[in-house]
């Protein structure tokens, strides 16, 4: 078992000033063997403050892609930090970025910059809105678009009634309550919001069923309803021209984030020509939001990827993982669970014991795996054989010390 002596004493530290310790998302993956402060990270692994090494299947929760401190990257975000990074007016490397994503999403014919998936997010929605003069925004149980109010569940703390009063919400892959809803409310829904494929936390991912995604754009255009991907999490892991591409269907807004600067700080929403007067007409901004060295490290993430055939990496070495994870697990008589696509597995043990997951996981935690057991996880395009074979021994570690308990 790793020692987390310095990080439980920095934990303490941290709740004298700040709520709760750790804030935000990363509160709840806190365990008590796991790593609370890191110290350096390197390539698809980092260290804690106390000395202990973990392979990140993580991956910062989607950012990392390339690698951390990819060395091309990071001289990219440099050499544009050499020259000014927020100043008073815009650098052309935005216009740059803008031209890349235009290329490179197939339904982008625009691009505006944020720093969130959370600002991409409700910068669609409130173009939606504009576009449509509709207030409803329908979206799936369970799917997560950012920390905006109008996301939140009912009765979340901080949050009133009027948050999320125009928000509705339907079942994956339910053809038939999607036309439901929509019948129910004509000409009320501005867009309809979902990421390519079900990504929850603590259940198991599940991909679009065959001709799904075909028909919410067929009834989404017929009734005139902005349609909306959150590629935030999914981009640029599954296709490089929009994780739609992979499902058949095209969107009229993808959002973008997480993995687009390899840690960077910067999210992107691209949209068909129509919606471009929309867009413009909107307000919405941030301090920050241009900033001009996560932009070149954006560019600089987009090519590397093309470059290297990044996706090909993580897929091929993902369907590796999910296939040797679950023969592992079989060795010790647990039935492995691996969903999602190859690139972001969900791991669940099925059992009739509740607590085995988590226990396992702890225990892999313990082991130098950095993982959670709620949230899908990561595979970058460091991930190679190597990291593979080492994830698989750290978790059969884990598995023989679950079993001895």
């Amino acid at each position: 078992m790793h020692k987390q002596k310095k990080s439980d004493e920095f934990l303490i530290r941290a709740k004298q000033l700040i709520p709760g310790g750790i804030f935000g998302h990363y509160k709840y993956a806190v365990r008590r063997e796991g790593p609370k402060f890191f110290s350096k990270a390197k390539d698809a692994y980092f260290w804690d403050i106390d000395g202990n090494k973990y392979i990140d299947l993580i991956c910062g929760w989607g950012p990392m892609i390339l690698g951390y401190n990819n060395p091309i990257i990071d001289k990219a975000a440099q050499d544009q930090y050499s020259l000014g990074n927020t100043v008073s007016i815009a650098s052309p490397v935005m216009i740059e970025l803008a031209e890349t994503l235009v290329d490179t999403i197939d339904i982008a014919e625009w691009a505006l910059f944020g720093k969130n998936g959370g600002d991409s997010t409700q910068l669609a929605v409130m173009i939606s809105r504009q576009e449509t003069g509709r207030k409803k925004v329908l979206k799936i149980n369970d799917g997560y678009h950012g920390a905006n109010g109008w996301m939140q569940k009912k009765g979340s703390p901080g949050t009133i009634y009027s948050d999320n009063s125009e928000v509705l919400s339907i079942s994956w892959n339910s053809i038939e309550e999607f036309d439901s809803i929509i019948s129910e409310n004509e000409n009320e829904i501005a867009c309809f919001i979902s990421s390519p494929f079900h990504h929850p936390t603590s259940q198991d991912n599940v991909l679009p069923e065959k001709g799904y995604w075909e028909h919410i754009q067929k009834v989404c255009n017929s009734k005139n309803i902005i349609l909306i991907v959150d590629d935030v999490r999914t981009g640029f892991r599954i296709d490089l021209a929009g994780s739609n591409n992979a499902y058949n269907f095209s969107p009229d807004l993808v959002c973008l984030g997480k993995a687009i600067a390899n840690g960077y700080p910067i999210s992107a929403l691209v949209g068909k020509n129509y919606l471009k007067e929309a867009a413009n007409k909107v307000y919405f901004s941030g301090t920050q939001f241009f900033n001009s060295a996560p932009m070149a490290a954006a560019l600089a993430t987009i090519n590397e990827l093309k470059k290297i055939d990044a996706i090909s990496i993580m897929n091929n070495h993902g369907e590796v993982l999910r296939e040797k994870m679950i023969s592992m697990a079989k060795s010790y008589g647990f039935n492995l669970k691996v969903t999602g696509v190859p690139s972001m597995p969900y791991f669940k043990i099925e059992s009739n014991d509740q607590q085995l997951h988590s226990r396992w996981v702890d225990a892999c935690l313990a082991n130098g795996i950095y993982m959670t057991s709620y949230h899908n996880h990561f595979l970058s395009a460091v991930h190679l054989e190597k990291e593979i074979d080492l994830i698989v021994n750290l978790a059969s570690k884990a598995f023989e010390q679950v079993t001895q308990e």
